[in-house]
């Protein structure tokens, strides 16, 4: 059983998720989690504290879990693959506290948005990097790596926008094919089709 205080992080991400920050109070949290609201305060002083908790908590997790993965290859291509899928796995295990994350990293209290900042520009540096290795070792085709990963990072973060655990497809298979369309791209082997199609009218 989860300790006090992830618990009431996760059933308050449930709630943030579901009815919205501003629609939600400590009473609310309180009935969700089956304990006082005297209970909650003891963990956290504030609704805001919870808020900003998970905010952090997701970000942490996130940087460590996907960062474990990509050390266990060496190649460039496999590296990149097992981010986008490592991502993916986070964001659907922890899907409400993510969502709660992208939608709330901007209400965050001003005291602690350097500390969510830091480990949010830690993580994209993260990808950086991994795409100007396979760029520098011949793996990956030149171009901009703060570009590709906001491409990418893009792709995945748009995903809490629509993605509901539970669907046909895991989020890591969505994340796998996102990965096989940005490696081998739209056009055909034959090259691009140019002028109309279906010829003089």
């Amino acid at each position: 059983m989860p300790a006090p205080r992830e618990r009431i992080l996760a059933e308050a991400a449930a709630l943030f998720a579901r009815a919205g920050y501003e629609n939600s109070s400590m009473g609310d949290l309180a009935a969700c989690t089956g304990v006082s609201k005297a209970a909650l305060y003891h963990y956290f002083p504030t609704k805001q504290a919870i808020y900003d908790a998970i905010i952090l908590d997701v970000l942490a997790g996130l940087t460590e879990s996907v960062g474990a993965d990509i050390r266990a290859h060496a190649d460039p291509t496999q590296r990149l693959r097992s981010f986008m899928l490592a991502h993916a796995r986070y964001f659907e295990a922890r899907h409400a506290a993510f969502v709660t994350m992208l939608i709330g990293y901007s209400g965050m209290s001003p005291n602690l948005r350097a500390d969510a900042a830091a480990l949010r520009d830690g993580y994209e540096a993260l990808l950086r990097e991994l795409i100007a290795d396979g760029i520098a070792r011949g793996a990956f085709r030149a171009a901009n790596p703060a570009t590709v990963g906001r491409a990418i990072l893009s792709m995945l973060n748009w995903m809490a926008r629509w993605y509901k655990p539970g669907q046909a497809a895991s989020a890591e298979a969505v994340a796998a094919e996102y990965f096989d369309l940005i490696m081998g791209g739209l056009q055909t082997q034959r090259g691009p089709v140019t002028g109309d199609s279906h010829g003089p009218g």
